[in-house]
């Protein structure tokens, strides 16, 4: 099937250009922070000139959308019904929305009346948001991680970070695709389908790897299915696919968002983040999302992240560059290199110094990585499913009988390797293995990896191209990473710049994508070309009598976590 179908979406209209628009609605983000939101936009009728006669949502920005809101020229309703008739027209093609929230237009309502009352919930007053479908909400949806053996389990409360965006004023639009398990289940050839969701679809190029696990969050910001989306990740599941759908993904340090009410694979690694089409919608959504435990604790953190989102964040700073994903070995994809490289001398033109450097052979820790996962996630995965109402499972045993017993539907096209793994292990934490693995791990991430390469060479991020190797140092350091879009290939694949930091540099991270992100320009709607693949073929596993893992034994990884792709031999 051969489909394109060009979008609208808003320009410079009657005098206003979006760029000085954006420049007026961001002047006053603390106090949108504080719940002026009225006061923020006094040129809410500019905004709706700014916007023309497009329709208003196509690539709009939350301060875009407050802006019409605010102005009464939409509505909360009126928003939530237009990204509701754009799931029922697009989403046959491209299987980004796993479901949408039946109660969607209810909530919007109930927001618009308060918001004619004059009370503002917060920064996402009415902004419809999806959240990837390993991320509880209490409510009519289900929240299944794409398995059918959660289908019809009660979660016993919202996701904290579901909480707080609902607290703020979002209204839950719906439940985003995603990889199965977050790819955590078998070794699958592809990235984005899950049993309940079916073949997640790149927008940009259906034919092209749309990235995982948080496949359909990115597919579905890219293709303005919602205002802004959230994903998870664990390796590569927020920037891989963000990167690949043209959008900014941010995986935060762990420990600056709760993990409570998602469905773990390993707490040292797992974060959810804010995946969206500018960094702006990214640093609200951050501070929002921000809920801090563990390492986090006690430490200042910002507020409002919108505050360095600024013009000029590059000049002086020194950036390296990890030139090892640059190569085939390391995942680099020449044609996605071949746009990354003039975003780097643009870089250069607003007065960053780039430095080659070396952050560290993720290669030589990722069999440690991968064992640090299969042990946490078979314990973390018991304790998810303790909490949970109507169901029958409760331990990853419970799940791979599941799984056999419903083979046709859940493994046609590729096995359970990664669940018996994990069976496999004792899951105690103390047990050496585990902690061996884990320390190898943060010593080569961490001290030998990030935070040498940024003392060494005097940096303030590290980067590299997107859907290459690069996600796994910053995700074993449990260090933020941000995905930049920097334009198309020529075969209209979307590229992409990885920018990563040490501990809590979120706010550097953010400037500086700000800064080339306004730079660039780079963003632009998709348009649906290419044609879907056929089916993969059936891989015959329901037949087939493999022989399980053997306990206590180490375990050697054959892909990268974060894209999928085999490690050359």
């Amino acid at each position: 099937m051969h489909t394109e179908q060009p979008e609208q979406h808003g320009s410079g209209q009657g005098g206003v250009t979006r760029r000085a628009f954006m420049g007026t609605t961001l002047a006053g983000s603390a106090a949108l922070l504080a719940g002026g939101i009225t006061s923020l936009f006094p040129n809410s009728s500019a905004a709706a000139a700014a916007l023309g006669s497009h329709d208003p949502i196509i690539e709009a920005t939350i301060p875009e959308l407050q802006a019409l809101m605010a102005s009464g020229t939409l509505s909360s309703v009126e928003l939530t019904r237009k990204y509701l008739s754009r799931i029922g027209t697009l989403d046959h093609l491209l299987s980004a929305v796993i479901q949408t929230n039946p109660d969607a237009l209810t909530i919007a309502a109930q927001l618009d009346a308060e918001r004619q009352a004059g009370r503002l919930r917060g920064p996402l007053h009415g902004i419809p948001v999806l959240v990837k479908d390993n991320i509880a909400t209490d409510d009519q949806m289900e929240t299944t991680a794409g398995s059918l053996a959660l289908v019809g389990s009660k979660v016993p409360a919202d996701a904290v970070i579901v909480q707080q965006m609902r607290a703020a004023g979002a209204v839950i639009l719906g439940k985003a695709n995603l990889s199965e398990w977050a790819n955590f289940r078998g070794f699958a050839p592809f990235n984005g389908w899950s049993a309940r969701g079916g073949f997640t679809r790149d927008p940009y190029r259906l034919d092209f790897d749309p990235c995982g696990s948080s496949s359909g969050s990115a597919a579905a910001s890219a293709a303005n299915l919602c205002a802004v989306a959230v994903g998870t990740e664990t390796d590569g599941s927020i920037v891989c696919p963000s990167g690949n759908n043209l959008v900014v993904g941010l995986k935060p340090t762990v420990g600056l968002v709760a993990q409570d009410g998602i469905i773990p694979i390993a707490h040292s690694q797992d974060t959810a983040g804010p995946i969206c089409r500018t960094v702006t919608d990214v640093a609200i959504l951050l501070g929002i999302l921000q809920s801090p435990f563990g390492e986090v604790l006690g430490h200042k953190l910002p507020r409002d992240y919108t505050k360095f989102l600024r013009r000029g964040a590059l000049r002086g700073a020194r950036i390296g560059i990890d030139r090892r994903y640059f190569k085939i070995g390391y995942g680099g994809e020449a044609d996605i290199i071949n746009v990354v490289e003039p975003a780097l001398q643009v870089m250069q033109s607003l007065g960053a110094t780039l430095v080659t450097t070396d952050s560290g052979d993720s290669r030589a820790y990722s069999d440690a990585e991968f064992t640090v996962l299969l042990y946490e996630f078979k314990g973390q995965i018991a304790d998810y499913l303790s909490t949970l109402g109507n169901t029958s499972m409760r331990t990853l045993a419970d799940l791979i009988a599941f799984d056999i017993a419903h083979c046709p539907q859940e493994m046609k096209y590729f096995g359970q390797e990664i669940f018996e793994m994990s069976e496999a292990t004792s899951g105690d934490l103390t047990d050496p293995i585990y902690v061996a693995a884990r320390a190898l791990s943060l010593q080569l991430s961490r001290a030998e990896g990030i935070d040498a390469a940024l003392q060494r060479d005097n940096l303030d991020a590290i980067i590299a191209p997107s859907y290459s190797f690069a996600s796994s140092p910053a995700a074993v350091a449990g260090y933020p990473n941000i995905s930049i879009p920097v334009g198309l290939t020529t075969h209209g694949k979307p590229a992409g710049i990885w920018m990563y930091g040490t501990f809590l540099h979120e706010p550097e991270l953010i400037g500086f994508a700000y800064d080339l992100e306004q730079q660039l320009q780079a963003r632009t709607p998709p348009h649906y070309r290419g044609e879907v693949p056929p089916e993969p073929p059936d891989a015959g596993i329901c037949d087939a009598n493999r022989p399980q893992p053997e306990a206590g034994r180490a375990f050697h990884l054959t892909r990268h976590l974060g894209t999928g792709k085999p490690f050359p031999e």
